[in-house]
């Protein structure tokens, strides 16, 4: 019985539907014909309240009140390219795994019965060119979750048994490291772009770097780094601006005043040299792992809009120039791809993915041929300039999707140091964007003739083929 009224109904809905995809109107559908697309939406970015607090932090904040949810960050501009000693690479990412290991008030376990009482969880971390503390709590219990946080980023302990525990895990996460060869090849491939003794060459750390960390490191990094005068407090979700300012100056009191941002004063780059392919041998690889790139300009650059339009063509969208090419025209990949990336000091264009080892010489015949496509040789498509730039319009509404989101998104301007229009403006600064622009900035950050070429793959295998291709000198 039940089972023959699901079947009645769904037939009932099948013919529903065909008669709609037939006539709505008393016509039939012309499926030939392309349907015209309604009206574009336009997207209106959220509208933030910005003060200055008492102890020197900056506070933003974005009201959403559709639910009962508070986001909040405390955000600082730069991480361990800044802070890590050489000698002592790792430092700022364990300080910040460290700030939740127990406070003067708390152990580490008291602190996480608190954060699971609240239903909260506090997040720590130092990368590479900023750091952050931040948590997610419903609006009744903000104001305990930011007492929490207080206590976090005021009194940390650095309990040594904690100390021993994190530096053991990642000793053994550098040692399985090893193994891949998509981590060498980053290794290989920044050391190369930016030089031993860049910050940014530092790809990683190593065993000796991680032993060489002390307690006594962990202490004064905390106190040089974790200072409001560094420091954009976001606050987003059902609170208003009024309330914010005052909860946060309340629960932060203690927090004094002080700090200030580095100077990103980076050495200067490696003089660059010409096209060379650096083959690293890892024998019987199923696959070898390509890097091409170069070092790029900052953040701050005036043609990042071109740059991210260029880009997306070549090789972000599914259908870029490289994926369609080498993986589905010719199959030598499961997905390559290129990126720009941005600091506040110098960045970084790679075209990366895994190929096939057989067919390594061949995917990187076509690498090139890409690489020198974007810069004229083969012309831009309108298509091809459209979707470029839809697919980036047409991804912002998603950065504030939700309050986590809306916090990240404000907090990013700050610690890139891109200006408080950059949202508002996002679109037309895209569609700005010409065919000329495209070529002329891949052209100028895509140096055919000094591009550094990583390779990780089987060297009995590949390195003949490689070097037939007369592309550039292999060095092993």
């Amino acid at each position: 019985m039940f089972a023959q009224a699901n079947v009645q109904r769904g037939a009932a809905a099948f013919i529903v539907l065909v008669g709609c995809a037939t006539s709505l109107s008393g016509q039939a559908l012309d499926r030939n014909a392309t349907p015209t697309p309604g009206r574009t939406p336009v997207f209106h970015v959220p509208t933030p309240t910005r003060v200055k607090l008492t102890n020197g932090a900056e506070l933003v904040v974005v009201e959403k009140h559709d639910l009962p949810l508070i986001a909040f960050s405390i955000s600082w501009i730069g991480g361990s390219k800044n802070f890590d000693p050489l000698d002592k690479v790792g430092l700022s990412s364990i300080t910040g795994q460290m700030m939740r290991e127990g406070t003067t008030t708390r152990t580490a376990d008291q602190l996480s019965d608190a954060q699971q009482l609240l239903g909260t969880f506090i997040s720590g971390s130092i990368s590479d060119e900023s750091g952050s503390l931040a948590f997610f709590a419903l609006k009744d219990k903000f104001g305990a979750s930011l007492d929490l946080l207080a206590d976090v980023l005021e009194h940390p302990t650095f309990p040594g048994d904690a100390l021993e525990r994190i530096r053991g895990q990642t000793l053994v996460r550098l040692t399985q490291a090893k193994a891949s060869p998509n981590f060498t090849a980053g290794l290989v491939f920044a050391r190369v772009l930016f030089g031993d003794t860049h910050p940014y060459g530092q790809y990683s750390p190593t065993e000796a770097t991680i032993n060489a960390i002390t307690r006594a490191d962990l202490v004064a990094l905390h106190q040089k780094y974790f200072r409001p005068g560094g420091a954009i407090i976001t606050v987003a979700g059902d609170i208003d601006a009024a309330a914010a300012r005052v909860e946060v100056e309340r629960a932060l009191a203690g927090w004094a005043p002080g700090g200030s941002p580095p100077a990103f004063d980076y050495p200067a780059l490696p003089a660059r040299k010409p096209t060379t392919i650096y083959l690293v041998d890892k024998k019987e690889a199923a696959q070898s792992v390509v890097h091409i790139g170069l070092p790029g300009p900052p953040r701050s650059t005036p043609d990042y809009y071109a740059m991210e339009v260029m880009n997306n063509i070549l090789g972000v969208l599914f259908q870029s120039r490289l994926n369609h090419n080498i993986r589905e025209e010719k199959g030598y990949s499961y997905g390559v791809g290129s990126a720009f990336t941005y600091g506040r000091g110098p960045g970084e264009f790679d075209a990366t993915g895994g190929i096939v080892t057989a067919k390594t010489d061949s995917a990187l015949i076509e690498f090139m041929k890409e690489l020198k496509g974007v810069q004229g040789g083969k012309p831009f498509t309108q298509d091809e300039i459209t979707q470029g730039k839809l697919s980036l319009i047409q991804s912002l509404p998603d950065r504030f999707s939700s309050v986590r989101a809306m916090s990240g998104s404000f907090s990013s301007l700050y610690t890139d140091g891109v200006s408080d229009t950059f949202y508002r403006d996002f679109a037309a600064n895209i569609n700005a964007v010409t065919a000329a622009d495209l070529v002329r900035v891949a052209r100028k950050y895509i140096d055919l003739d000094h591009l550094d070429i990583v390779i990780v793959g089987d060297r009995a295998t590949i390195e003949r083929p490689l070097t037939k291709t007369g592309i550039a000198p292999v060095v092993i």
